[in-house]
């Protein structure tokens, strides 16, 4: 956990020329303003802190106010804001009801959640305690549901945009808890001389000019950066390089595709586009290594599926960069920008690709697909 975060000041709410409705003062929104920023830093202490089951009240308590409990429950850390100064239910949907009030509380969202998945994940990369992950996964797996309830006497329209955001978050979770799971299946890979030996032997049998051929019709892309990629991709293979390595290397193939795009309203589109292409050569170079029973299939699987995810975390964040907004932003505007991501296919299961490669190494001559179909896949739960 990342505990020194720095949580950002939220924006002012533009509200331009907007008359506000009898009954609703410029008073009721600056009070809103202070309640929900006391409400988000209380959502912030609470996930910081892990107590993940304190959410579902501190969202009932500010979206659907009660009298204190006698159920002998205590206060909610850092919950101020049911002592210095309320809103009355029936003003705070009014308020909701405002486009650019709406508007601003999905920008402080946007920033609250952006804040919380950099304290719970601050590096995709680094090894994430089993107990913790599985924590994450639940916590995520609730989220919708516990707004939607204390959201439940809400307009569906204000809800939605609530929920909207919320999704992102959750999503965004459940993809870096993956991402992160599949790196360190990837290291053991990485690190056995074996495996790469055996790796770099099957992937010289590829028939590349078949793959170029084949992908560039649909692709459209430079046969000269395509070779090249294939070089560095072999060389830096060959060089048993870490999974940091690889990171760097990855994140330089971005800068390099990208490169041509930066500073241009057509970036986002471009960036989608280069992953839905990264995607395609890669299984033409999978469905090659099947075809020939390589030996090293399940390795290959389990870095195509590393180094795809990988690449659009990397993608997700150059695009977030581009355009000003957090990562969350960008998923929350594009919403199947996420049916790009490898580890979604299964949004709560994640194939326990770790012992899979265990198995690998003693098997090579069995294809991973082979076991894959057999056992079923043990859930993130087991590992």
């Amino acid at each position: 956990l990342d505990v020194t975060h720095v949580f950002p000041e939220f924006p002012a709410p533009d509200l331009g020329n907007v008359l506000l409705q009898e009954g609703v003062t410029m008073n009721d929104v600056k009070t809103l303003q202070l309640l929900y920023r006391r409400h988000c830093e209380a959502t912030l202490d609470v996930v910081m802190n892990l107590q993940f089951h304190y959410i579902e009240k501190l969202w009932q308590s500010f979206w659907s106010p009660k009298t204190p409990s006698s159920d002998g429950s205590t206060a909610l850390p850092s919950s101020e804001e049911e002592h210095e100064g309320t809103l009355p239910k029936d003003k705070l949907i009014t308020l909701c009801k405002y486009e650019p009030i709406l508007k601003w509380m999905r920008s402080c969202d946007h920033i609250l959640y952006q804040a919380l998945v950099e304290i719970l994940i601050p590096d995709v990369l680094r090894p994430v305690p089993s107990t913790l992950t599985q924590a994450i996964r639940n916590f995520a797996k609730s989220l919708e549901g516990w707004l939607m309830n204390a959201m439940s006497e809400f307009p569906p329209q204000i809800v939605q945009t609530k929920v909207g955001v919320v999704s992102a978050f959750a999503q965004t979770l459940r993809r870096y808890t993956s991402l992160n799971h599949l790196a360190q299946a990837a290291r053991a890979v990485l690190q056995n001389t074996s495996q790469i030996n055996q790796m770099l032997s099957d992937l010289n049998r590829v028939d590349f000019a078949n793959v170029q051929e084949q992908a560039s019709w649909v692709c459209q892309c430079e046969e000269g950066m395509v070779q090249k990629l294939e070089q560095d991709f072999k060389l830096t293979l060959q060089q048993q390089s870490s999974l940091d390595q690889w990171a760097s290397w990855l994140d330089n193939v971005v800068t390099q595709v990208l490169k041509h795009h930066e500073g241009s309203p057509s970036f986002p589109k471009a960036a989608r586009q280069f992953l839905l292409k990264w995607s395609f050569y890669s299984s033409m170079v999978i469905r090659d290594l099947t075809l020939r029973s390589a030996a090293s299939f399940g390795s290959f699987h389990l870095i195509r599926l590393l180094y795809d995810e990988y690449m659009f975390y990397l993608v997700e964040h150059r695009v977030a960069q581009a355009t000003g907004e957090t990562p969350i932003a960008v998923m929350g505007e594009f919403g199947d920008f996420t049916s790009l991501s490898p580890t979604l296919l299964d949004k709560d299961d994640i194939s326990d690709l770790g012992s899979e490669v265990d198995t690998d190494s003693r098997s090579m001559g069995e294809p991973l697909v082979k076991r894959e179909r057999s056992d079923p896949g043990h859930s993130l739960q087991e590992i």
